[in-house]
């Protein structure tokens, strides 16, 4: 039977098993406020309540009638977890305490006696509706609609009062982020991102038991406050987590905790929360680590990385980076061939900043590339500027990035570099990390064959610090070899014979390559790479890096100074 239009029709009601006298006194009045439908039996009403995916205010059950099992159909309802939270009215033939007992024993949430005025059933029946939606809305504002936990607001309140009522009791917040949630959620989609988001719910709350609570934060970040403990370990996390996999055709799922211990009670819990989540932060991206503590010093060294990251924008739009040349000087006769680019930030609070304290974090945030193209632009400019003076034509190295050659057109920006310039490709010379070249993905490959065949000198930075140097030389196009410093001081500590630096640069030889020494320390190490026939070295005991200017006034002295 489907009602007419009254002014709560959006509301749904569905009647089951209603006798004549519903059917003529009860069901048209409701009809005139909501849309009613009606099942014959129970097996209709929950085939109904099916195709419309539960959407009903209330439901009009017969108190007396049962299913085949014995079963009323208002306990039948309730006892399925779909539909549980529908609300309930039955309708019974008799009037008196018994009946109503009997009626809310099994399920129902009002009860409406015959004879009855349809009057007032039409109140109860609308009471009963404004009860369960308050209801609803208090476990709506109380829980995550999703992860199925406490919601964030609730969880803080629950966590003040938890720790008003347990002064003697010692707690921690732990929080919990999923690693790389996004891209899994663009991955396998977002409802069965939600469903991840449900599991990762379901698995703190067991993991808590009676000792914890946990809410959702947003996103992936979930809170939790458990009793304090001492014996946190790798092992307890990678159990969870593997869990969560399972369920997941054992996708990758990674889960990082930050642990604060509550100390100061007087701390809001957000803060507290959001001391935890800087933990989760430092060890973002860390294999094999799994949570971290919170404590002041890990907040200074993030407060001071996310000053970095606020600042960079403006900083490279107001010229606060600078470039650094570290002078290269061959080997045979002392003579300045060369420099490294380097760049250094001149903060206008904290002073002159090392690459160290920067660049790591603009490589991971994707920064790097416009950095480097600053970089290129001013080796390039510089070198123009030293042609104009007259100076000695020297080359100068910049440094490459992975992030660079996955996400730039190298070959056209650093092209249009040098014709902007009028510079010749081989006046620059572009160094690639060993690390980078490891990966030997098909673009890097790719890049660096179009590059050098452009007429750039391709360099392997870092040569020695890995493992598989040797296998890379075959398959990299490259002209230079820079030997690590830790590798140069390795080999010149062992006797000439025993060392590998001259198998190396005879190797370089054979495949006609230059090879240059970075990290010079001491008059020993370059009297022994000369003697082992390496070309070119630099490092502190020749020159450091040194402001344009200084090394301005390299170039314009005479050629081959003693050292």
């Amino acid at each position: 039977m489907n009602g007419g239009k009254g002014m709560q029709a959006d509301k749904k009601i569905l009647a089951v098993e209603a006798d004549e006298d519903c059917r003529t006194s009860l069901l048209p009045a409701l009809s005139s406020r909501y849309t009613v439908l009606e099942a014959e039996d129970g097996d209709q009403a929950l085939k109904l309540l099916e195709d419309q995916g539960g959407d009903f205010a209330l439901v009009l059950a017969n108190a007396t009638r049962t299913s085949p099992d014995g079963q009323p159909f208002p306990e039948r309802l309730k006892t399925d977890p779909r539909f549980a939270s529908l609300p309930v009215v039955a309708i019974s033939p008799e009037a008196g305490e018994e009946e109503e007992m009997a009626a809310l024993s099994h399920g129902a949430d009002g009860f409406i006696p015959k004879p009855c005025r349809t009057e007032l059933a039409l109140c109860r029946v609308a009471a009963v509706m404004r009860l369960c939606e308050s209801v609803a809305l208090a476990k709506q504002a109380r829980y995550d609609d999703i992860a199925d936990v406490y919601s964030k607001s609730y969880f803080y309140q629950r966590v003040r009062d938890i720790l008003v009522r347990n002064p003697a009791t010692s707690y921690d917040i732990l929080c919990s982020d999923i690693e790389d949630f996004k891209l899994i959620n663009d991955t396998i989609g977002i409802v069965a991102g939600d469903r991840l988001l449900r599991q990762v719910g379901k698995l703190h709350a067991s993991l808590l038991g009676d000792h914890g609570i946990c809410g959702r934060l947003s996103a992936d970040r979930f809170a939790c406050l458990i009793e304090h403990r001492e014996d946190y370990s790798d092992e307890m996390f990678t159990q969870s987590t593997a869990r969560i996999k399972s369920g997941f055709g054992n996708r990758n799922v990674v889960l990082k905790y930050g642990i604060y211990r509550v100390e100061d009670r007087e701390v809001p819990v957000e803060q507290m929360c959001d001391r935890a989540l800087l933990a989760v932060q430092s060890i973002k991206g860390q294999y094999g680590k799994h949570f971290a503590f919170y404590d002041d010093k890990l907040r200074d060294t993030l407060l001071h990385r996310q000053a970095i990251t606020d600042g960079m924008e403006r900083a490279l739009a107001s010229g606060q980076f600078e470039v650094y040349l570290q002078p290269k000087f061959r080997i045979a006769d002392g003579s300045l061939s060369g420099a490294e680019a380097l760049v250094r930030w001149n903060h206008p609070e904290w002073g002159l900043q090392p690459p160290s304290e920067f660049i790591p974090l603009f490589e991971r945030n994707g920064f790097i590339t416009r950095l480097d193209q600053y970089v290129w632009e001013q080796a390039c400019s510089l070198m123009r500027r030293w042609d104009l003076m007259g100076f000695p034509h020297i080359d100068v190295s910049v440094n490459v990035s992975r992030t660079d050659i996955r996400d730039m057109d190298m070959a056209r920006v650093l092209g249009g570099l040098v014709e902007r310039y009028g510079l010749d490709p081989s006046r620059l010379h572009l160094e690639i990390t060993e690390s980078a070249c490891k990966d030997s993905a098909d673009q890097l490959v790719e890049t660096l064959h179009r590059l050098r065949k452009m007429g750039f000198v391709i360099e392997m930075d870092d040569f020695g610090s890995g493992y598989s140097s040797l296998n890379m030389l075959t398959e990299m196009p490259l002209d230079v070899l820079k030997l690590d410093m830790k590798f140069i001081q390795t080999e010149v500590a062992n006797p000439s014979g025993d060392s590998i630096l001259g198998f190396i640069v005879s190797l370089a030889r054979w495949m006609e390559l230059s090879v240059v020494a970075e990290g010079v320390e001491t008059r020993e190490q370059l009297e022994r790479l000369q003697a082992d026939g390496c070309d070119y070295a630099q490092g502190y005991f020749l020159a450091r890096p040194m402001p344009v200017k200084a090394l301005e006034e390299l170039l314009a002295s005479p050629p081959g100074c003693e050292r």
